[in-house]
């Protein structure tokens, strides 16, 4: 989970170990790269606006090293819509779940794949 919000990163972190999943949180888009290198995550679930890089372009960087990665991004802001855009036409798609999403909701959608 890589979200620049500590508490809901944190908060998601817990519920998903709480429910069976191996689950680590990060606070940024380079740090989800770089623990995505050591941690291989099935899954990565990524807040879209972080400061220091938007979590399509950790996604980004993330699908290149682990190209089986399922990619879930988590966004509550209308920003999102001209990056999903971009990416759309740079040849990336990406699940976009909006936040705020109860957890009941959120492991559903992950369990369906």
């Amino acid at each position: 989970m890589a979200d620049d919000e500590l508490v809901i990163a944190d908060t998601l972190r817990i519920i998903l170990g709480q429910n069976g999943y191996d689950a680590t949180a990060v606070y940024c888009g380079a740090q989800a790269i770089e623990t995505a290198k050591t941690w291989l995550p099935d899954v990565l679930l990524a807040d879209v606006v972080m400061p220091d890089m938007s979590g399509i372009e950790a996604a980004i960087r993330i699908r290149a090293l682990l190209p089986q990665c399922r990619i879930v991004l988590l966004s509550g802001q209308a920003a999102t819509t001209d990056l999903m855009r971009d990416a759309r036409r740079d040849g990336h798609q990406f699940e976009v779940l909006l936040k705020p999403i109860h957890p009941t909701q959120l492991l559903a959608k992950l369990r369906r794949a």
